[in-house]
């Protein structure tokens, strides 16, 4: 049997129960009168009588009709309070669970799809506690039983578990109503048989599972804790290890909640985004776009004009930027917000203590309730044979090694096909290096998709970088000047440079921290639960150092989970929601990407409709002469909800934004289209490409009855 053809069978037969019993005058006076008429058959055929009034129950309870509490009061008049409560139970039960079944079947799938993403959050929460919440509303039904039992229906408890819970939960309910039944000719009104005291005692028993579940975690601590000594006071409620993006947003969280907080910090302030990483990366980026801007200027109507490229100069804008952003994260502005900031390495001495070593090597230790370690990540050097020999440079370390030279390198190798690699590669041609980029994978910016890839390697390619993919380096060496060889398809070659950047990714910093004193577990990342907890609920992780994200503006989201969790985690946690996080590739053109790509969706199974923009029909890019790239998104077939968007294109890195917005709460693109856009913008890419997919989903029977309507005024 089909959906609708259930579905309308079921509201059939609901609507003619209800039509039967709205003729039916439901009184205690009028149920006795029933029972009588009932009572010789019941002495002649007692048990096809109990089986009858069981089928009955069980229909009612399932089509969700409301005389239950009349039937339950039916069930101990005509059986007795043992057997009565027997029938009942188990009836109401089977009733619930098949009313339970059918809202699963005829409805859950179209719930989920309208609430979109946050459906995920709300499954997960009720798959993880839904038989505690299911239990407390048996008992306390600050809801209809038949609203509890088609809500559940929607979430994505089993049908057991909702089964045993419900036989369980209204146990003494059952027993409350089937008990009067047995007194059913005394009985004046309903309001005589719940009393006050009686619901006090069924709203202790509904928390008591709460209760004891919150006690067992507080053994769990206990026991994770054992062998060390906890102190009888502590010195602060919060210290943070690191003062990058993760550290400083933790810092500051705890601060505004008037908490006591330590920040430690053992290199500068800011961490790797302010000084090593997206700040003075951007910088460079900015100035090589204007190299490129003056070489191709005639585009814009203007003569060509070949850079001058004072490279010195170059850096020392990049350093003044990194200066004037440092006030930000300083220690003067933590301090003023309240926050104690030292300088020094920090180590855990036991999961209550951090020993603090200044530069001068003193050490000094702090108490506290909670640890957040946040100390982010380095860049990887591989075990490549020779590579100490050539001095390499990292995304780390050429900002202070490059500050004094005149020139750009005049030959450049960069090691590496990701964000960071295909970044620099394309800053320092424009500049004026002659640039090898090599990468092991196939193809550049493996994470996006084939057509990604392509089209940042062609625009690397027409900027002068020589991109070398599918190539494996094998050693590097200084004979007759710095080289390095590089293998394909079982032939190898040499390459030589002046300097050569290793970009091939990050690791989480997780040395010297005393985490192996403490037994916390690492695994590339310290290892936490979905609160950024580790192994002891007080320490938590938040960062590149928890990952599995390495960008600046994930690190901060995690950090205010990873703050509040630390200060207020014995009232209540939170889990971390990283269900969008968007990211970008600051290459030209930009990558920016939301949610799932095409491949991956392939990858997974998924399916989806894919609908694309090309931003050479856009008018804004069209007068910046940057008509190139395309704004993709992937929806499930038929239906607007966003699953993942990928931009390639000038300011892909802003207009993402609208897109991560509307997958967080749950708005399809029709809720794009309808919204104005601002003439002529690049944010009108976001809504034509939800103008092309309703174009796509325009019913063809209603264009037509349309085009007949209009033929027809037309006399």
């Amino acid at each position: 049997m089909t959906r609708p053809v259930l579905l309308i069978l079921i509201t059939v037969l609901v609507l003619a129960g209800s039509w039967l019993l709205g003729g039916q005058d439901v009184t205690l006076q009028s149920l006795r009168g029933h029972l009588a008429a009932v009572a010789e058959y019941q002495q002649q055929r007692p048990v096809l009588v109990a089986a009858l009034f069981a089928a009955a129950y069980v229909a009612i309870t399932a089509l969700s009709l409301p005389i239950a509490v009349w039937l339950t009061l039916a069930g101990g008049a005509l059986f007795g309070f043992w057997v009565g409560l027997v029938i009942v139970s188990f009836a109401s039960a089977i009733g619930a669970t098949l009313a339970f079944l059918a809202a699963r079947y005829l409805l859950r799938d179209w719930v989920r799809a309208r609430l979109g993403a946050r459906a995920r959050g709300i499954e997960t929460g009720l798959a993880r506690d839904g038989a505690f919440y299911l239990f407390s509303l048996r008992l306390i039904p600050v809801m209809p039983f038949f609203a509890t039992n088609l809500l559940m229906g929607l979430t994505p408890i089993r049908t057991r578990t909702f089964y045993w819970v419900s036989q369980l939960g209204m146990l003494a309910g059952t027993a409350v109503y089937v008990n009067a039944g047995t007194q059913l000719a005394a009985l004046d009104s309903l309001s005589e048989i719940v009393s006050p005291p009686l619901l006090a005692s069924f709203a202790a028993l509904a928390v008591f599972p709460w209760i004891a579940r919150a006690i067992v975690g507080i053994l769990r601590r206990r026991r994770v804790c054992a062998g060390w000594t906890r102190p009888r006071r502590f010195d602060r409620n919060l210290v943070v290890i690191g003062a990058g993006s993760a550290g400083l947003v933790s810092a500051y969280i705890a601060a505004a909640t008037k908490a006591k907080v330590t920040l430690i910090e053992a290199g500068a302030m800011g961490g790797d985004c302010l000084n090593h990483g997206c700040v003075p990366s951007k910088a460079l980026i900015r100035s090589a776009t204007l190299a490129h801007q003056m070489r191709h200027a005639a585009r814009f109507g203007l003569a060509d004009t070949p850079p001058a490229v004072p490279f010195r100069a170059v850096m020392d804008r990049i350093h003044r930027i990194i200066a004037d952003i440092a006030p930000h994260d300083s220690v003067d502005r933590y301090a003023g917000l309240g926050v104690d900031v030292l300088q020094g390495h920090a180590r855990l001495i036991d999961p209550w203590t951090v020993a603090v070593t200044d530069p001068q090597g003193a050490e000094r230790r702090l108490t506290t309730r909670a640890i957040i370690i946040a100390t982010g990540a380095r860049p990887v050097m591989p075990p490549l044979p020779g590579l100490d020999l050539v001095d390499p440079l990292t995304s780390e370390t050429l900002w202070s090694r490059l500050a004094d030279h005149d020139h750009a390198p005049r030959r450049l190798v960069v090691l590496g096909g990701g964000p960071i690699g295909c970044e620099l590669s394309q800053a320092f041609a424009r500049l004026g290096s002659d640039v090898t980029q090599i990468e092991m994978a196939p193809r550049l910016l493996m994470r996006e998709d084939p057509e990604v890839s392509a089209l940042v390697a062609d625009a690397l390619r027409a900027d002068g970088v020589t991109v070398l993919t599918g190539h494996r380096a094998i050693r590097c060496g200084i004979d007759g000047g710095r080289w390095i060889e590089v293998e394909r398809d079982g032939a190898a070659r040499r390459i030589g440079f002046d300097q050569i950047i290793v970009a091939v990714g990050r690791s989480a910093r997780l040395e010297g921290f005393g985490l192996d004193l403490l037994g916390i577990e690492t695994d590339r990342t310290i290892v936490t639960n979905a609160f950024l907890q580790t192994r002891f609920p007080h320490i938590l992780a938040a960062g590149d150092v928890a990952g599995p994200f390495q960008f600046t503006h994930a690190a901060s989201h995690q950090a205010w989970f990873a703050s509040v969790n630390a200060l207020f985690g014995t009232l209540r946690r939170f889990r971390v929601d990283d269900r969008v996080i968007p990211w970008a590739t600051f290459t030209d053109p930009q990558i920016a990407r939301v949610g799932l790509s095409e491949t991956e969706a392939r990858d997974r199974g998924i399916a989806v409709e894919v609908t694309r923009y090309d931003l050479a029909d856009l008018d804004r890019a069209i007068t910046d002469g940057a008509a190139r790239g395309f704004v993709k998104v992937l929806t499930p077939p038929g239906r607007d909800r966003i699953l993942g968007v990928t931009i390639a294109g000038d300011h892909a890195g802003d207009l993402i934004a609208e897109f991560v917005l509307a997958m967080k709460h749950g708005l399809g693109l029709n809720k794009i289209l309808a919204t104005i856009h601002i003439y002529p913008t690049w944010a009108e890419a976001n809504k034509a490409v939800a103008g092309t997919w309703r174009r796509a989903h325009v019913n063809p029977r209603l264009l037509a009855l349309v085009e007949r309507y209009h033929r027809w005024r037309r006399g």
